[in-house]
């Protein structure tokens, strides 16, 4: 008899990016294999940050089954402005939501607990207590680092920042398993708990990408030379860096620059950009229409802060690597995206050095052979390394042998 799994998480389909992406994906392949699923989710809001208009007159707690999915969902309050106060709001409302919906769950084996938020372990190990069940956290974003890394704390807030790493710890450590997605992310989840730990990466199918198969995408209006950024417009980028370089970029000809995404910096960023004419924004597009979208680009670009390190890998780099088009991207170079694209000599990897940055692109630009040597290699390790068909059936065996040990309730 197949067991049942209760996944916590905010974001969840018809969300079809990031983590709403990747925790559907995961469940509906536990769900053809038999198990039964139970959600515990919010209304769908990401990245536009706002409920879907299908949602919008639903009540605010609202259950619904798809595809053998059983969802609960509670309506959090979505900010249009996503400040820093506005998103603990945010998490807070979502999370006394879910507390409620968690008591509609009678039976389950295992809780799955995906972060962030935080709060959802907190909600798990309560659900993992009550029903005497398994806690697998899942760790998509480190989401105290993350704040650390992006300037929300401060000197003077590090007795606070200290507190919160404490509760991090103490709830990761009521966990039966804890899993994340990238090899840094695992070591620094090694300092973070006693529990044991498994590296469950994201994925990306090539059904989904492939540029043989592409269409062009229409927010390409040219025969200009393609820049592509696409995901969220939030505050792990480096916009004001990106702002420097389309400075330099203004005095070359033949380029295009398409932003595709939402998020909290858009309304900054485009009003920043206003004048550059060579510059174009897009709302984000479904799924469907992804793959002509990255592979109608001769460019990805990704400008990261340097000092935000291991606390994410983003997953839109398995996009942009599986178009089989090269990508490049500014960061620390210690992180995780540093270490795929020079392992697999995929794109080109700098910190924010200006000068470097723009040598690359004319280099770029200027050498069409070199782009689809960078691509090819980029695409041929993302369908080595992140394929859905090896590690889906590997993350099921660790779930079935997590399921098969004694409960320790602590």
């Amino acid at each position: 008899m197949k067991k049942t799994i209760t996944l916590i998480g905010v974001n969840f389909y018809p969300e079809d990016t990031a983590i709403g992406l990747y925790s559907t994906q995961m469940l509906t392949f536990l769900a053809e294999k038999g198990y039964k699923i139970n959600v515990i989710t919010g209304f769908p809001y990401y990245p536009q940050w706002k409920v879907l208009d299908s949602y919008k007159n639903k009540p605010i707690f609202y259950k619904e089954i798809i595809n053998n999915i059983t969802l609960y969902r509670y309506k959090q309050y979505v900010p249009k402005n996503p400040t820093f106060l506005k998103r603990i709001i945010h998490l807070i409302d979502f999370s006394f939501g879910a507390f409620i919906n968690s008591f509609k769950i009678k039976h389950t084996d295992l809780v799955i607990a995906v972060v962030p938020f935080t709060s959802t372990v907190l909600l798990g190990w309560l659900l993992k207590k009550r029903l005497k069940a398994k806690l697998w956290t899942h760790i998509q974003d480190f989401e105290f680092d993350a704040a650390l890394q992006t300037g929300v704390s401060n000197n003077k807030n590090r007795w606070l920042t200290k507190g919160l790493h404490k509760i991090e710890s103490y709830l990761l450590n009521r966990s039966n398993l804890v899993s994340t997605i990238s090899l840094s992310m695992l070591n620094k989840l090694k300092t973070k708990t006693k529990s044991n730990t498994y590296y469950f990466p994201n994925w990306v199918s090539q059904d989904h990408f492939n540029s043989i198969s592409n269409k062009s995408h229409p927010y390409f209006k040219s025969n200009k030379f393609k820049i592509l950024y696409s995901g969220n417009i939030g505050d792990k980028q480096n916009w004001l860096f990106f702002i420097d370089f389309l400075n330099k970029m203004a005095n070359i000809n033949n380029i295009e620059v398409c932003i595709v995404g939402q998020g909290a910096k858009k309304a900054w960023l485009s009003t920043k950009l206003k004048n550059f004419d060579f510059v174009s924004f897009y709302d984000p597009i479904p799924l469907g229409q992804l793959n002509d979208l990255l592979c109608s680009a001769d460019l990805h670009i990704l400008f990261q802060k340097d000092d935000v390190l291991d606390t994410v890998m983003p997953s839109k780099i398995l996009g942009m690597m599986a178009s089989g088009k090269p990508s490049l991207i500014t960061g620390n170079s210690q992180s995780e995206v540093s270490k795929i694209i020079n392992r697999s000599k995929g794109g080109i990897y700098l910190q924010n050095n200006l000068a470097e940055v723009v040598n690359s692109f004319i280099l770029l630009q200027s050498n069409n052979n070199y782009c689809k040597l960078l691509g090819k290699n980029a695409r041929d390790y993302i369908l080595k390394n992140y394929n859905p068909n090896i590690i889906l059936p590997n993350f099921e065996l660790t779930l079935k042998n997590l399921l098969k040990k004694p409960i320790l309730l602590s």
